[in-house]
């Protein structure tokens, strides 16, 4: 990577992120040396690109900073192409409408060239009717897991035994054509996965969950699977 491309990369990150990034974390995305993150952060400010930070702490965009919009190649347009299709088809209908919004304000500040590629683009992916009541019970527990409401859910595991639980909907975790419940499930006073095709009965329930350092999304994948946490 040259350090043109480097130094887009490194303003890329920082505008995707609300709150200051490390050195450290910013050095681990682009791989490279905390060294080359603070000259880099140097150049960037000389030419007058508004950040804010210091060292130690961590740096992000200015707030109530403009830059002008972010142009993509071929291959990301691609990628965001399909991933937004994928998304009208494998999650629920008020995202799917979403994406479809996405996908025309990213061809609006495409090229001809780059449109026609995706014009020609050799992915189908269909939105089939008879996922539809899935893809509503998909928007059910999206919506409980951001607000952070709890769900009671009558559940079958994998021999067909049925059982009742009260759930935190902690993530939606994607498998393909699978879709997981990550969540704390208060009767088993333990992190437990939820098939969302074996959910049957769904019900948030009028009581909000507060995640914290001990449980949480992150703390799930540090514990039981011994990992950071992943997008």
């Amino acid at each position: 990577m040259s350090k043109a491309e480097r130094l887009f990369a490194l303003v890329t990150l920082l505008r995707g992120r609300r709150t200051a990034v490390t050195a450290l974390e910013l050095a681990r995305a682009l791989h490279v040396s905390e060294r080359t993150i603070y000259r880099d952060i140097a150049a960037l400010v000389g030419s007058g690109i508004p950040l804010e930070g210091e060292a130690g702490v961590g740096y992000r965009l200015a707030a109530h900073s403009h830059l002008p919009p972010l142009m993509f190649d071929p291959e990301e347009a691609i990628a965001i192409a399909v991933g937004l299709r994928l998304v009208r088809a494998a999650t629920d209908p008020e995202l799917g409408l979403a994406a479809e919004r996405a996908e025309r304000r990213v061809r609006a500040v495409l090229t001809d060239a780059i449109k026609q590629r995706l014009d020609w683009l050799p992915y189908r992916i269909p939105v089939l009717e008879r996922h539809a009541a899935l893809r509503a019970r998909h928007a059910q527990v999206r919506r409980a897991a951001a607000e952070k409401w709890k769900l009671a859910i009558s559940y079958a595991d994998e021999a067909g035994r049925p059982s009742e639980r009260t759930i935190w909907p902690l993530a939606l975790m994607g498998w393909g054509d699978r879709w997981t419940v990550l969540a704390w499930c208060e009767s088993r006073q333990a992190y437990r996965n939820f098939r969302l095709d074996r959910i049957g009965e769904l019900e948030r329930l009028d009581e909000p969950f507060e995640t914290s350092e001990t449980l949480s999304i992150a703390h799930y994948f540090k514990t039981e699977l011994g990992i950071d946490d992943i997008f």
